[in-house]
């Protein structure tokens, strides 16, 4: 049995935020033209769990590539 102790754990690194602080939000879709997020989601990100966030995330290549296309909201 060894004796070492365990290596100090980090805590895991809550999910980035998408914003690449191109802030502006298309009136037709509601989304931000930068990171393809509401404006809720853009508000209530810091509150929101890894959870609700990788949700999101995992969202935003479809809205992006959907408004790309001009397919809206």
């Amino acid at each position: 049995m060894s004796s070492n102790p365990a290596p100090p754990s980090r805590p895991p690194r809550a999910i980035a935020t998408p914003c690449v602080k191109v802030c502006v939000v298309d009136g037709a879709s509601g989304l931000c033209l930068g990171c393809w997020r509401t404006l809720s989601e853009i508000g209530g990100w810091s509150g929101f769990t890894d959870v609700e966030r990788a949700r999101i995330m995992g969202e935003l290549p479809r809205r992006a590539a959907r408004e790309r296309r001009g397919g809206g909201a």
